[in-house]
Parts: structure tokens; sequence; C-alpha cells
């Protein structure tokens, strides 16, 4: 048995080895390269983190940014009952909330005078499919649905002088028309491109929006209409290495179809001591430096990958070693209501670890300034983005 074991390590190694050749010559990487990548035995980890970091200097250089936000959780009513999740609430719960359009313009209003660039739009999924009361409250809002107030949302922020990013759950393509006039930027984290983790008993088992092949639509038609697009997947729900290969192979393709793919966001699970997967354990640092390096290798030096550093504070040079050049949104005003146990770095400290490490850290907008130009911006949005971007620069 021990010798079957030392066989298949030193396969693993030799895998993973070529895998890594491969993606520094930039030659195009399978499937079996990226399980073989994903799954690096520990041997063979300081071969992978190099080759990932250094792939990330050739495109990004020693450069870090952040985007300073206002998070606005328009509301966290949602349909979907995801196993990890302690954003969404029911109607009746007394944490529930929809915002108020005066709450809106207060917390744009008030992020602005703080050096906020972006509003972070973000809600649970079609509340109003699940909940009649909730419909009553779109009809006293005086809107028909919710992504036509989270597109009253947008022009309140925009108003106000931020740059809306929106994260809506899955939209269709009419949906995405619709805001895409008063949008920098959207989002749509693809999770896992595996519809097991929709089957019993796993923690989107009853979260009809997380199936698979409907999220890769909404991000398909955001690349048919030109929506600059951040996605990305979430570590240690349950998959397999394999389907975590597998699901940045799928973001791999739809960029390749589209060039809209922005940001790809490496984020691990949190186990709470409210959510149904309390007792599920957390991802190991390891395990992310692993999945961040893969998604450097997979999608090249020019893409931007991102790792929360909220739910990570102890591990950030890690992550540097394993090739991220952002640290996402990190907001002077509103916690981050997805993970409200996770307080924000403070930049102080943030800017210091980085050059410390070697980095220097600068604020960007919520869409990336490869994506600022007509062909990806609403023509009504791109003066001002540019100038929001000469501000940045000046």
């Amino acid at each position: 048995m021990e010798t079957q074991t030392c066989v298949s390590e030193q396969a693993d190694a030799k895998a993973a080895r070529a895998a890594i050749a491969r993606a520094w010559r930039g030659e195009p990487l399978g499937s079996a390269d990226a399980v073989a990548l994903i799954s690096c035995p520990e041997q063979e980890l300081s071969r992978l983190l190099k080759a990932a970091s250094r792939l990330r200097d050739r495109g990004k250089g020693r450069l870090l940014t952040y985007s300073p936000k206002v998070f606005l959780p328009v509301t966290n009513l949602c349909r979907d009952r995801c196993t990890y999740c302690t954003f969404r609430k029911e109607p009746d719960d007394p944490e529930a909330w929809t915002m108020t359009r005066e709450e809106i313009a207060d917390w744009s209003r008030r992020g602005r005078e703080l050096g906020c660039r972006e509003a972070l739009v973000c809600l649970g999924d079609k509340p109003e499919r699940a909940y009649p009361r909730y419909r009553q409250t779109l009809a006293e809002l005086g809107v028909a649905s919710t992504i036509a107030y989270v597109r009253e949302a947008c022009a309140i922020a925009l108003e106000a002088g931020l740059l809306p990013h929106t994260n809506a759950g899955l939209m269709s393509r009419a949906e995405l028309e619709l805001l895409r006039p008063v949008n920098a930027s959207m989002g749509l984290m693809l999770e896992n491109i595996s519809p097991r983790l929709r089957g019993r008993g796993q923690p989107h088992q009853w979260a009809p929006d997380k199936t698979p092949a409907l999220r890769v639509q909404t991000i398909e038609w955001a690349g048919q209409l030109s929506v600059p697009f951040t996605t990305g997947i979430l570590v240690g729900i349950g998959e397999t290495l394999a389907e975590r290969a597998e699901s940045l192979l799928a973001i791999r393709d739809l960029h390749a179809r589209h060039g809209h793919i922005q940001e790809v966001i490496i984020q691990n699970f949190r186990a709470k001591s409210e959510i149904a997967m309390a007792q599920a354990l957390e991802p190991q640092p390891l395990e992310m430096a692993r999945a961040i390096a893969t998604a450097r290798l997979l999608l090249g030096p020019a893409m931007n990958i991102q790792a929360p550093p909220n739910l990570s504070p102890d591990h950030l040079e890690l992550f540097l070693a394993a090739g991220v050049n952002d640290w996402g949104g990190i907001s002077p005003l509103t916690s981050d209501f997805v993970n409200p146990e996770a307080p924000w770095p403070h930049l102080a400290e943030l800017r210091a670890r980085c050059a410390r490490a070697g980095f220097e850290l600068r604020p960007r907008l919520p869409v990336y300034p490869e994506y600022i130009d007509p062909a990806w911006i609403d023509p009504g949005l791109t003066d001002r983005v540019r100038r929001a971007a000469a501000e940045l620069r000046s």
C-alpha cells in the first residue's frame, strides 16, 4: 500500500510539474492540467506558487488594487436557501430589510464624502417570486420589480457621485440591458459549475438560482452585451478539487468567447454558528493558495485575480505569493453584509503589509482600467467614468 501511495504521489507531482511548465510557456491547459494544478502535492507547491506569482508580475507588475466602496444591500430577502448563507432573511424576521430611497441616498452621500468611488448594489435573488408581502412592498415603492428598484438605486448612487456595480443574482438579458446604462460594471459569482451541489443534502438543494447552467447563461448574456463583469468561485462548500478546477475552466471559456470577465474572485467559505453548515470545515490556507495559483495559471497574466482580505486576514502574504493582484471592495462606512463577522482591514495596515511584501497598494474604480472604453461602458456613463479615473490618477 505504501508503494502504491508513493507511486501515486510521484505521478501527481509529475503531472503538476508538466502543467506548470505548459502554463509558463503560454500553452493551452486542459481539464487534466487544471486538476493537476489544483491538487498539486506539497513537494511541488513552491514551484506552483512561484510560477503563479511570476505570471502575475508579468501581467500586473507589483501593483495591488482595491475598490473604496459603499455596500448598498437593497434587500436581504431571497428565495434561495443556501446552507452557508447568513445574508438572507424571511419577511417576518426582525432583521429583514428593504432599503428606502432615502437610505440609499444617505448611505451613498456619506460614502462619497469618505472617499468611496463604488456603490456595490447587492441583494437576494428574485424575492418577489417567493413572498407576496414583498410584492406588496414593491407596489408601495411604485415599481414593478426588484430589478426596476435596483435601477433606481443605481441612479441615486450615480447622483451622489458613485459608480454602481450591481450583483443582483440571476438576471435575464432584458434585465441586464435595463441596468447597463446605470452601472460601470456588474457581477455574479458562478460559485461552482457542478450541478451535483444542487442535489439532495447539498448546499444548493433549496437554491434554484444556483443552478450552474442558469448562472452561466447570465454571465454569457453579460458578455454579449459587453458588460464588464466580475465572477468567481466559492471554495469549501463541499465541492471536489476537480469541480473547483472545472469551475475555473468554465470561467475561462466564458471570457474566451466575450472578453468581458474583468475580475475573478477566489472566495473561501466561512463557518458560522447560525448556518446549517456550522460544523463544516473551512478551506485551509494552502487549499486557497492552490486555488488562487490555479486560477492565475489558467486565466493568464492579464486577468485580475482577487481574494477578499477580510476573510483571511492572517494569510494575505500567502495569497500574494499565489498570484492575486486585487483585494476587492473595502468600505470605510458599511460592513460586509455577507460576512458581517469579518471586518474590513485598516487601509494603513494593509498598505504596510503590501509594501513589506514588495507591492504598492492603490485604489481603483469598480470597472478596471482596461475596460474604460466606449466599447464596454454605456455612452451615458463614459465621460463620468473617465473623469473618475483621472481623479484617481491625480
